[in-house]
């Protein structure tokens, strides 16, 4: 197994792992909001936002090394 291909599994994890914790973060953020705790359920879902923007970036990197392997 190349590099690329060893990247392009990494990533992969990275991504999953990511979307994971995303999920808990929403799912706590939630449960703040619940709990009145407004101010706290903002920097979560904050947080949160960061995660899919963090896999958004992980997507482009895949597509990028998919793309110069077919090249």
């Amino acid at each position: 197994m190349d590099s690329i291909e060893k990247a392009k599994i990494r990533i992969t994890s990275w991504m999953h792992h990511n979307e994971h914790h995303q999920e808990e973060y929403e799912l706590f953020a939630d449960q703040l909001e619940k709990d009145g705790q407004a101010a706290s359920a903002h920097h979560i879902s904050e947080m949160a936002a960061l995660a899919a923007k963090t896999n958004e970036c992980l997507k482009k990197a895949l597509l990028a090394l998919e793309k110069r392997k077919k090249a």
